[in-house]
């Protein structure tokens, strides 16, 4: 008896253990921000737990079948670079990519999804709960408490830091943040293209399809779908890139190679009068939401049949091995839009427009970029109100940190597309790399909070900012530099003070902003950059417009750096492996100053508040 009781205390111990588990970070949301995040803290050494409810990673990357990518193609920025070029290493090159016109890289989705858990399984701090439904989550005395379910048993996990990487923003949901749903009001958004009124109209979702070639002579036509009209698809063949004055062709291959993908395969991801399906079901309940997806999984069967059978692709299929779904449809849709919830900043159309005479300096918090047009999908919905959104010229951005932390709490950090940004401009956001650096950024945030015993209000953004760039991300959109460039981390910090701005340019599909280091600096830019931060040129106007040569460097410096001499800057120029020799009379570019100015002054020994704006010393 006395044995029959050690073993039933033992066995109900390890059961409890088991189902109750204590980590540093829990990420509910396994898609691309939940999967950024994890591999970013677990590297940092935060112990972290992914919740996914779905057997792969990625998410609309992977497992919503969306993998041709948008954007950010001359930005490989952190864990998005790493990502592509783990998909180049795999398919033989960068041109093995470029197989549709949509993108400069396209893949198969159980590819990533494969080349994504391996990133994760590398990450020794990182474990991954596949399969795994979060039931609830409550957070008390400074400790998240989430239950979750997986394979019909019930698990306890809990952690100081919680982030919410779910689809639809539904963890933060469950905890009462304020967020807004649908298109906002002009006059309480600040942006002159949006509608008059708010209303509660999301962006279209897709189920995406994936089709093989089985090669002309097969015939892999599905069953023709109930409720089947050849009219709802009249016109996908019309196309046209609408950022020309070309009128639309009618051009059904063009339309299929859209998204063609490597090995005969393609992603049929239309939004003209193709599979974009409208319906808001980010308030309903589990139950009502799967009847809703259902329809939208309809749209899409009735769209590959119109493909298989009027316009004659019979030998264009589901593909059979990509997904582990017994239809062969992928496990998710993709979402477009989410809740978005209210953060510290405010992410809007006039910091992305113009953000360097925005109302606030946010570009001095960034902390991912991207570069594509604000793009949304609403044809499907002939109630949502018509907004040009090719005329909202913009070009590539950075987001604030401030936008994935809300209001009303101290340690919940916002994801995928769940941050703080407007109806408008998440048009922009939403897109992978994006959604990607905004997990990366989410992660190491968490880490840095964590580290410092800090509500996330009170973490040092330029903290954030330099572990980021230590991981090879980008906190400005330069596209004329790279992480592999030494003198990467120098001319970011430089942009992301303001000492150089950049040069936006809205340009097609794949906006720029431009550093130029080679450009010589001029005497008044520098000290004009430096003005804002250094009290000490505060009243200081002795800078003109000619080029900065060595000798006026050191002299405009001197107010802040008297020790400053022509052979202590030398010495800095030979220690940062700047080419040739520092000479008093040689003009400076851009890049020089900013690696003297970044090793001399310390650019991120200034802190930033979540505003941009400078905080003095006391």
């Amino acid at each position: 008896m006395k044995k029959l009781l050690i073993y039933l205390f033992l066995f109900f111990f390890f059961t409890h253990l088991q189902a109750q588990q204590q980590v540093e970070l829990i990420i509910v949301g396994g898609g691309a921000s939940g999967t950024a995040a994890g591999i970013a803290a677990g590297r940092l050494g935060t112990q972290t737990l992914i919740l996914e409810p779905t057997p792969w990673l990625g998410g609309m990357l992977t497992a919503a079948g969306v993998s041709a990518i948008d954007g950010n193609h001359r930005l490989p920025s952190g864990i998005w670079g790493e990502f592509r070029k783990e998909l180049e290493t795999y398919y033989g090159g960068p041109e093995k990519l470029s197989t549709g016109w949509v993108s400069n890289t396209l893949f198969e989705p159980k590819v990533g999804n494969q080349i994504l858990q391996k990133m994760a399984a590398s990450v020794p701090s990182l474990q991954v709960k596949f399969q795994s439904h979060w039931k609830s989550a409550s957070y008390s005395n400074g400790i998240w408490t989430v239950v979750y379910v997986q394979n019909g048993k019930e698990f306890q996990i809990t952690a100081p830091m919680l982030i919410d990487a779910t689809e639809l923003g539904d963890v933060a949901a469950a905890q009462g943040l304020p967020y807004r749903l649908g298109m906002d009001a002009r006059a309480e958004i600040g942006e002159e293209f949006a509608p008059e009124q708010a209303n509660d109209i999301v962006q279209d979702l897709t189920y995406v399809a994936t089709l093989q070639d089985y090669g002309q002579g097969a015939n892999k036509t599905i069953p023709k779908p109930a409720n089947y009209d050849p009219a709802e698809f009249a016109c996908a063949c019309a196309h046209a890139d609408p950022t020309t004055d070309d009128a639309p062709t009618l051009d059904c291959g063009k339309m299929l190679d859209y998204g063609k993908l490597p090995n005969g395969k393609y992603m049929i991801n239309w939004p003209n009068c193709g599979n974009d399906h409208y319906v808001n079901l980010v308030e309903m309940s589990p139950e009502e939401r799967e009847k809703e997806l259902e329809k939208a999984k309809q749209t899409t069967l009735r769209f590959v049949y119109y493909i298989q059978h009027e316009l004659g692709f019979r030998h264009l299929g589901l593909a059979e091995e990509e997904y582990p779904t017994q239809d062969d449809l992928p496990m998710i849709p993709y979402h477009r839009e989410s809740r978005r919830y209210r953060g510290l900043v405010d992410f809007t159309l006039p910091y992305v427009r113009n953000p360097y005479s925005a109302p606030s300096p946010l570009y001095r918090t960034g902390v991912a970029v991207g570069d594509y047009t604000i793009d949304h999908h609403h044809k499907k919905n002939l109630e949502a109100p018509a907004i040009d959104f090719i005329k909202i010229r913009v070009p590539s951005y950075n987001v604030p940190l401030g936008a994935l932390i809300p209001q009303n709490h101290p340690a919940l950090i916002l994801a995928e597309k769940s941050i703080s940004v407007s109806n408008i401009v998440n048009g922009a956001t939403r897109l992978q790399p994006v959604v990607l650096g905004i997990g990366h950024a989410a992660g190491v945030l968490a880490t840095v909070a964590l580290r410092n015993k800090k509500p996330l209000s009170e973490v040092s953004i330029r903290e954030v900012q330099q572990v980021l760039l230590d991981q090879k991300a980008y906190i400005m959109p330069f596209l004329d530099m790279n992480p592999a460039d030494p003198h990467f981390q120098a001319m970011q910090k430089a942009g992301a003070t303001g000492i150089f701005k950049g040069e936006g340019v809205p340009y097609l599909w794949a906006n720029q902003t431009w550093y130029y280091p080679e450009r010589l600096a001029t005497e008044f830019e520098v000290v004009d950059g430096l003005r804002p931060f250094y009290p000490e040129l505060k009243d200081f106007w002795g800078a003109s417009g000619d080029y900065l040569i060595g000798d006026r460097l050191i002299k405009l410096l001197s107010p802040i750096r008297p020790d400053l001499s022509e052979s202590l800057v030398a010495q800095t120029w030979k220690e940062t492996g700047l080419p040739g020799q520092f000479t008093m009379d040689k003009k400076l570019n851009r890049r020089e100053v900013s690696v003297l100015l970044d090793r001399l002054l310390d650019f991120f020994r200034k802190e930033v508040d979540w505003r941009g704006d400078w905080v003095m010393e006391e």
